[in-house]
């Protein structure tokens, strides 16, 4: 079987196979990920030339030439299969001089809040922010993008928004709803970095803004000074909690920059959300677990005098403001029988509040 052939049939499979995942790596087994767990997906070890070939195959015309030169690269694909049109993410790597991919099933129909598991009327009280700087938060393969398509399609569906979106690559895609516009731009192919498709979206008309992923000092200050000027900024970061997610934002500046920078971020964020997928009881989909911080007077006290340790009490005793930690939350997905005691001990913050392994 011809590489790209091979490769097609697996990414078409992936629905039948509820796999999240496709790992299709030189000197391995393709292989899926279900439900979290890595499973073979076919029985034939991948050589240097047939994997290079089926991801060349696979990919676009623009990024074909890319892949030659480029060590890491990000893209998405849309395929033809039985069940219709299916879109994917993909990175192409290379390690110790040999080629992989890893490839994302993008669902066809964004999720609402309620199937990702998330609470509705924390979404709300999210997408009710007129201005200011939202952070979703998670390690990867967290569901930081899902949850964000949920909240941005909440924001489209209510109609009347200008919506520019900044993503590597485009994932999600919104559908024209009523009076509301949304841009999708991507990066390496409409703009050439997240600081330049937030720098030039602030130049057409927005209400809101999604920057993908927030990796370097130029465009975290821009994201601030775009939330202190009437917009509404959502935006990504690889971070495990809450105050993890401000000190990493703070660290990307100089440090004789870093009381402005709490000041601004004290003034200018709304929310910090993490985001952890956990083993269901169940089987099959993993259970979503969150970590929730508003910025109330004492979050923005604890922020701008750098007392950053202050946050986890500051969450504890926030609940009326749309707080919880996600020990508490842990709490609630284990007493509704939705993960394992083990499972809630091996992810909380304090294992002692549900009690000790035998």
């Amino acid at each position: 079987m011809a590489s790209d052939k091979q490769l097609h049939d697996l990414l078409a499979n992936m629905a039948d196979a509820e796999a999240s995942d496709l790992h299709f790596v030189s000197g391995y087994q393709p292989m899926y990920r279900i439900h979290g767990e890595l499973s073979v997906a076919a029985d034939n070890l991948l050589g240097e030339d047939e994997t290079r070939g089926g991801i060349k195959g696979i990919a676009p015309p623009e990024v074909q030439e890319k892949l030659d030169e480029a060590t890491d690269c990000d893209f998405a694909i849309q395929l033809v299969t039985e069940n219709g049109l299916k879109r994917f993410r993909a990175n192409v790597f290379s390690a110790r001089g040999k080629s992989g991919a890893c490839f994302r099933s993008i669902p066809d129909i964004i999720p609402t809040l309620p199937e990702l598991g998330f609470p509705s009327d924390l979404g709300v009280r999210v997408i009710s922010q007129k201005n200011g700087l939202i952070l979703v938060t998670g390690i990867t393969g967290s569901g930081k993008t899902t949850s964000l398509a949920a909240l941005i399609q909440m924001l489209n569906s209510a109609g009347g928004r200008r919506i520019i979106t900044i993503e590597e690559p485009i994932e999600y895609i919104y559908p024209a709803v009523g009076n509301s516009i949304v841009t999708q731009r991507e990066v390496g192919v409409d703009v050439s970095s997240f600081y330049e498709g937030l720098r030039y979206g602030l130049r057409q008309d927005p209400d809101v803004l999604l920057v993908g992923e927030i990796r370097d000092r130029e465009t975290a200050q821009l994201a601030l000074s775009a939330a202190e000027t009437g917009h509404l900024i959502f935006a990504t970061m690889h971070t495990s909690d809450a105050k993890g997610a401000i000190t990493r934002l703070i660290d990307l500046f100089p440090s004789d920059r870093h009381d402005d920078i709490r000041t601004q971020l004290s003034l200018s964020t709304r929310f910090v959300l993490t985001q952890h997928l956990l083993a269901s009881t169940h089987g099959g989909r993993r259970t979503l677990a969150l970590e929730s911080m508003y910025t109330n007077y004492a979050v923005r006290h604890a922020i701008r005098t750098g007392k950053i340790e202050s946050l986890d009490s500051a969450i504890q005793s926030g609940r009326q403001d749309g707080m919880f930690s996600l020990d508490i939350d842990l709490r609630r997905l284990f007493n509704e029988g939705r993960i394992t005691l083990e499972t809630a001990r091996a992810h909380a913050k304090d294992p002692s509040e549900f009690g000790h392994g035998g």
